[in-house]
């Protein structure tokens, strides 16, 4: 399988001049087609099995398509995600192999999975896609949307190998979706309550979505308690049940099974220090007063950055730049030191905090620049509830050859 993988590499480095990893490919770049070895046949897996006598007059070499089949998509399967676009060069029933989305099936049923960081920073038109140790990167073509969408806030989250962008256009809120297989664009489908400045969490090929400002017939803005689920198999949004308390500009993230929502603002613009969790099984939401009760508001915040890493959740303190763990059973937060970001240069704003396997990760402004340039800081570290300072590694020479600003607009995981 190994040198199945090794010749594959060999033959697209040597007969076709491609664009090297940290470039973007676009639509009118010219593509060349190769035949690389006899083409397999791909059986189609919606025809009906053949009967019994069909099967006794079967040759064993009858079989072996299928088998080429099940290799190629192992061998795929165990490939970086930087690699993939290759498949549409080499010839159509490869590059229907990659848009079939049987290659990232079997990476999730073998446990394959690795973290990819996708970013939109200050004055880039396009998303970057990066890989966990930061050293190579891939920019995704730009979204073919209207001025007000790139003028406008906008959120992202993804749903297994899906991207997804809400913005606001002229017309009404939307939904862009980006699918790796496809490397493309594709608006909708829309969710059925559009809103922004919601609460979000992803998990598996799921993503939840509660709260948020919608717009009311005549265009006035309301803060909802509505909630919905969008699966990225089958591109459809599911009502369920909605919050009991209004708010916008909270957080979401998985905790223990559960989709949790927390802090934000209510509809006359008031700091909410409550959080709820939902039950997907009982579909029903329970109440957690005084979630965020000692943690410090400020006006104009940003909503609060969290992250969950081995089922503990943590919160980066944007006044203060400490790093909190969150005690499930007390209700209370632990401070665990000083994370090595300005987080609180603008309120909590143009910080990324997420979790990346075990460990956090957080990029923003350098506290101790290096030069009068402000620059984008990468750091990691494998926390700890039960020590009181964490151990905070720097990335170095992260992203060689492309420039991103250090204010990060928008920023999520994906696991492909």
């Amino acid at each position: 399988m190994e040198s199945s993988l090794l010749t594959f590499k060999k033959n697209i480095s040597k007969e076709c001049q491609v664009p090297r990893i940290g470039t973007s490919l676009s639509p009118s770049e010219p593509k060349k087609h190769l035949i690389v070895g006899t083409k397999p046949k791909i059986p189609d897996l919606n025809l009906e099995p053949p009967s019994d006598s069909e099967e006794e007059g079967k040759d064993a070499s009858d079989d072996v398509p299928k088998l080429l089949y099940e290799v190629e998509v192992e061998i795929f399967a165990r490939v970086s995600c930087f690699e993939y676009w290759k498949l549409h060069f080499l010839n159509k029933q490869f590059s229907q192999l990659l848009k079939s989305g049987e290659i990232f099936k079997v990476k999730r049923e073998r446990g394959l999975v690795k973290p990819y960081v996708l970013m939109l920073t200050s004055g880039d038109p396009c998303w970057t896609m990066i890989d966990k140790s930061f050293e190579n990167f891939r920019k995704l073509p730009e979204i073919p949307s209207d001025f007000c969408f790139f003028s406008c806030d906008k959120e992202t989250i993804s749903a297994g190998t899906q991207l997804l962008v809400v913005g606001k256009e002229v017309e009404s809120i939307v939904v862009w979706r980006y699918e790796l297989e496809m490397h493309k664009w594709t608006k909708g489908p829309a969710m059925i309550t559009p809103r922004v400045m919601y609460g979000s969490a992803s998990r598996g090929t799921d993503a939840f979505f509660a709260g948020g400002i919608k717009f009311c017939e005549k265009g006035n803005p309301e803060v909802c308690t509505e909630a919905e689920k969008y699966n990225a198999d089958t591109k459809t949004w599911t009502m369920i049940h909605g919050m009991h308390k209004r708010r916008k500009f909270s957080s979401g993230c998985f905790l223990r099974g559960k989709f949790y929502v927390i802090g934000g603002r209510d509809e006359n613009g008031k700091n909410l220090t409550c959080g709820e969790s939902y039950d997907e099984v009982k579909n029903s939401w329970t109440l957690i007063p005084d979630m965020l009760k000692d943690i410090t508001f400020k006006s104009s915040q940003s909503p609060p950055l969290i992250a969950v890493v081995n089922d503990n959740l943590y919160l980066l303190e944007s006044s203060s730049n400490e790093l909190r763990v969150y005690d499930v059973n007390e209700n209370a937060w632990k401070k665990l030191g000083i994370v090595p970001v300005k987080a609180n240069a603008a309120k909590g704003w143009g910080v990324a905090f997420k979790s990346i396997g075990d460990r956090l990760l957080v990029i923003g402004t350098s506290p101790l620049p290096r030069s009068y340039i402000k620059r984008m800081a990468v750091y990691t570290c494998r926390p700890s509830p039960n020590v009181e300072e964490q151990v905070w590694e720097e990335t170095e020479n992260c992203c060689d050859g492309v420039q991103l600003s250090n204010f990060i607009h928008n920023c999520c995981v994906m696991f492909a």
